[in-house]
């Protein structure tokens, strides 16, 4: 599903990553783990196509991203990819519901469909009863099940997230873990996660722990 080789990145005279390579497969649950200031967020931004590498490449679901112009970038990420960030970034203008069909909006879904899909993911998510509710109405666990739903809107083959528990208590931390796993066997979605926990690190199919830009 991804492949990274070679894969150099620096700001200015700090070299944060030196030679990644990595390959994930269809479906797979990957823990990338490493104390701040390893490189993990740095990786996660040019795998999510965010960012580009200064040196090596990305080939995601056989796609080069390197090979696409501005617009067609764009519309790849939209279509293929998805995002949970730590911070869930929901427009708080907007309802959950949305929220969730924003990207399929940018898609140009008719908005018939898009409104249909966003409900019945909230409903899998266990929030049916809060589909008009706008983000400072709903607790730190729900508005980050909405942020999930937002990221599998477009049907995505791939979800990376980035501290996804990061702000989240225990017991919401451990609902999202289960979620993660419960979406993949669901959907066949392919999830990579940047996490300081370990309990979620130990839940994947594999841990890869990074280290001063490297895997170890």
């Amino acid at each position: 599903m991804i492949q990274g080789k070679g894969i150099h990145k620096s700001y200015d005279t700090l070299h944060v990553l030196k030679g990644v390579d990595i390959e994930i497969n269809k479906a797979e649950v990957v823990a990338i783990t490493g104390k701040s200031g390893a490189g993990k967020s740095t990786l996660l931004h040019i795998l999510g196509t965010l960012d580009k590498p200064d040196a090596g490449e990305v080939i995601i679901n056989g796609v080069n991203p390197a090979h696409l112009n501005a617009r067609q970038l764009s519309e790849f990420r939209n279509r293929h990819i998805g995002f949970v960030l730590q911070f869930h970034h929901l427009l708080p203008e907007f309802t959950a519901l949305e929220n969730v069909c924003i990207p399929a909006f940018i898609a140009r879904t008719p908005e018939i469909r898009a409104r249909k899909r966003a409900a019945e993911l909230l409903d899998y998510l266990g929030l049916s009863e809060r589909l008009q509710h706008k983000p400072g109405q709903l607790s730190g666990g729900e508005q980050q099940r909405v942020a999930v739903a937002r990221a599998l809107m477009n049907e995505p083959v791939v979800v990376f997230a980035d501290e996804p528990s990061g702000n989240l208590d225990t017991a919401s931390s451990q609902e999202l873990h289960q979620l993660i796993f419960q979406l993949r066997d669901a959907f066949q979605q392919t999830f990579v996660v940047v996490t300081h926990n370990l309990e979620l690190a130990a839940m994947s199919d594999r841990r890869l722990d990074m280290r001063d830009g490297v895997f170890v």
